[in-house]
């Protein structure tokens, strides 16, 4: 099971699509011929009858379908809304930095600079060795990070905002962790499993029940449309691969910013302050 849970998250699109959509049409052939073995035997079987079990087979399907969209299309949103909270505590946590003295501001927005570049970066990496170095070095960067801060502390201990910054870099490091569990939160490998099975199924019964020019161009319709569903549905639970991805814009307009910002601009107004002539 996590054999075939890693091949959907590494694999491209377009080869999952090939496999399930020559599984559709093997079992859909696989009912026709059956179809034409047992013509005897059903030929007192009701259109009627032959009606409901393909609205029954489609309605589950559907049902199956629709509950699996909604959980990935969950865990899409959390990732999304995880982004976002990152970057407002690392953007928390920079700005206050610039309130440090010297040196320890400028190593802290060195390295708060560098901690941000590597997590856009790893946001962008599919699993694999690429995706794990990156990982290690964020690591790294949050224990360098912390020692930074024991350093400075001593120097902003008695500063009424001292217990707020330790407070903003620690809800940065807690978000490492929230992204790292919201990208291996999946949806259930079971789930998929079972609507495959049962996707599988329903193609059979089409192509056992839809007979005849019409009823092949039915089947066809139906089998592209729910395929199709379940493609999305994987497209969606990948979170850094495919065509539907977690946006990164949130973290790339924070790096931007202090890029455009580093440590020491925001004295300026003070040291272009004019002092006032003494009276």
């Amino acid at each position: 099971m996590s054999e075939l849970g890693q091949w959907l998250l590494t694999a491209p699109i377009w080869a999952i699509g090939i496999v399930i959509y020559l599984g559709m049409l093997i079992a859909a052939f696989a009912g026709a011929k059956l179809r034409k073995r047992f013509v005897d035997s059903d030929a007192e079987r009701s259109h009627n009858e032959e009606g409901y079990v393909v609205s029954s087979v489609m309605g589950l399907l559907a049902l199956l379908v629709g509950f699996t969209f909604a959980l990935a299309i969950d865990r899409y949103d959390t990732r999304r809304a995880v982004v976002l909270q990152e970057a407002n505590a690392i953007g928390t946590t920079y700005l206050r930095t610039q309130l440090l003295d010297e040196p320890h501001r400028t190593r802290l927005s060195r390295l708060l600079i560098a901690y941000t570049q590597n997590r856009v970066e790893l946001a962008r990496k599919q699993v694999g060795a690429d995706q794990e170095v990156r990982l290690a070095t964020s690591d790294a960067m949050i224990v360098e990070l912390w020692q930074a801060t024991v350093a400075a502390f001593p120097s902003i201990e008695t500063r009424p905002f001292s217990g707020s910054y330790l407070t903003t870099m620690n809800e940065m490091i807690d978000m490492d962790a929230a992204r790292q569990q919201s990208r291996r939160s999946h949806v259930p490998m079971e789930v998929f499993v079972l609507l495959v099975v049962y996707q599988m199924i329903a193609a059979g019964v089409l192509g056992y029940v839809l007979v005849g020019r019409r009823g092949r161009t039915t089947a066809s319709l139906l089998l592209i449309l729910f395929g199709g569903s379940l493609l999305l549905v994987i497209d969606i639970d990948r979170p850094n691969s495919g065509g539907i991805v977690e946006t990164q814009k949130p973290m790339e307009l924070l790096l931007e910013m202090m890029r455009q910002n580093p440590a020491g601009s925001f004295d300026r107004v003070a040291r272009t302050a004019t002092p006032r002539p003494e009276q």
